[in-house]
């Protein structure tokens, strides 16, 4: 097998940072070692395979992006990184893991879903991925096929309380649903807006002839993602389940959160890069139909409002346990099936490959720790989704997933420069950031250096998650 030694970096973790060096073997990481240690015996710059220097640079654990969409359909299209490009892209930001949505159509049977995203996967993920699964149609075989998922390592289950039609649940499909986690030990991830409001506004919207991209936004109002938020923490309470809200963009709806953590609830909640940085006035209220590039939901929030700053300050308190992209990546000729309507928008912003960087910034500007941005990134979505200490950790036994951080790097984005989705534009171009990621290993790969892609298609396995690790 092959032996890496990576010296003179700083480790990074959530408790903390040492000056170590990482001794691989293979896929995983064995020995940590006091730098210059001879304990092993002999000169590991001379005698490993592969030598990595992180001299002035952080070792963080590989990331895992625990929300991506890679190949997703919607409207009538799909989204257009394919598992191929989508983890490439990753692995140029320093994500090692995603956690792709296999998703059940109304009609379909729960299980022929998730055989349909093992094979579009199998054999192109250039790093390691897992699946939740989206019930789109709860019923009696869908509730049956729970236990399966579970022995087949899809541990979470997605709900939505939006789009009416389409994945809509309504709150006695929830409960029952969250009452069969409850029994197996299943997380309940939870799309919370309601949905049935939502197209009112949105019915009411276009009557006045009000097109424009700006109205996604506008008609999906905090107060509904609020209330939304607040119904499924009080099921999950009833069926006694713990609860995962993806990606919250409202300051009103992490509060809730926080609440009913603070409280001893087993509840848990997401943001996203855009949430933190982005907003209403300054990207999906662009001039004409350029906002359509940011038309995502839950949507981005109005700055004037507070929301970036009090997702800022609950994510400094440890009550957002994870920061993953929603990663759902439309060209631009995709989001144009919604000129003159809206409502059509292909929903999604893509930023797979920079959630590290974005989210390095927090640290960089003061906002967060080196420390926080690893739990956020890294450690807690392991636990959050039975990967940890497989993943989510640079330690003995480990996989060997370890990004070489330089801090005093910079970074472009755009096209052209750092961008390698496959999407004509980017929801941060011209962006010029603090931080530059150096070096990625993925179970003792190196898969990105010297400004190079290394990996290959395939070299990813599939992940069969354990049960969520940090409930109480």
């Amino acid at each position: 097998m092959t032996t890496t030694f990576v010296h003179g970096g700083l480790v990074v973790t959530p408790d903390g940072k040492l000056h170590a060096d990482v001794l691989v073997d293979g896929e995983r990481i064995v020995a940590l070692l006091e730098p210059g240690s001879q304990a092993l015996g002999s000169d590991l710059k001379r005698t490993a395979d592969q030598v990595v220097d992180a001299t002035g640079k952080y070792l963080i654990p590989g990331g895992i992006d625990a929300h991506t969409h890679m190949q997703m359909p919607f409207g009538g299209t799909e989204a257009s990184d394919t598992f191929a490009t989508g983890t490439q892209a990753a692995a140029w930001g320093g994500t090692t893991t995603i956690v792709d949505f296999a998703i059940q159509k109304p009609g379909e049977r729960v299980l022929d879903a998730l055989e349909s995203w093992h094979a579009k996967a199998d054999g192109q993920c250039a790093v390691d991925y897992g699946f939740h699964q989206i019930v789109g149609g709860v019923d009696e075989d869908a509730l049956k096929s729970l236990e399966t998922l579970v022995a087949e390592g899809v541990t979470s289950v997605k709900l939505f309380m939006a789009y009416p039609g389409v994945f809509y649940s309504d709150d006695a499909q929830i409960l029952k649903t969250m009452q069969r986690n409850s029994e197996l030990g299943v997380l309940t991830m939870m799309h919370a807006e309601n949905g049935i409001a939502i197209d009112e506004l949105v019915r009411q919207a276009l009557a006045k002839g009000r097109t424009e991209p700006v109205h996604h936004g506008l008609t999906r109002p905090w107060q509904f993602e609020e209330e939304a938020t607040h119904r499924a923490i009080r099921l999950a309470e009833v069926a006694g389940a713990p609860l995962y809200v993806v990606h919250v963009s409202a300051r009103q709806a992490m509060a809730r959160i926080a609440e009913a953590r603070s409280a001893g609830q087993n509840v848990f909640g997401e943001t996203c890069p855009h949430y933190l940085w982005l907003s209403l006035e300054e990207q999906l209220g662009a001039p004409g139909f350029e906002g359509a590039k940011w038309v995502c939901s839950t949507p981005l929030r109005p700055r004037a409002e507070g929301h970036q700053d009090g997702l800022w300050q609950h994510l400094r308190a440890g009550e957002v346990t994870a920061v993953a992209t929603d990663h759902c990546p439309f060209c631009l000729n995709q989001k144009e099936l919604g000129a003159g309507d809206f409502s059509k928008i292909p929903n999604g912003i893509g930023s797979v490959e920079h959630r590290i960087d974005l989210i390095y910034q927090g640290v960089a500007s003061g906002k967060i720790t080196a420390e926080q941005w690893v739990r956020v990134c890294s450690t807690e979505p392991a636990r959050m989704f039975g990967l940890y200490p497989r993943k989510g950790v640079i330690a003995p036994g480990s996989d060997a997933d370890i990004v070489v951080y330089d801090p005093n790097g910079r970074t472009s984005i755009g096209v052209g420069k750092a961008h390698h989705m496959n999407m004509d534009y980017s929801a941060y171009e011209g962006w010029e950031i603090e931080g530059k990621v150096d070096t990625v290993i993925s179970r003792g790969s190196i898969v990105v250096a010297d400004g190079k892609f290394h990996g290959r298609a395939g070299h990813g396995k599939y992940l069969k998650r354990g049960l969520a690790q940090n409930l109480v």
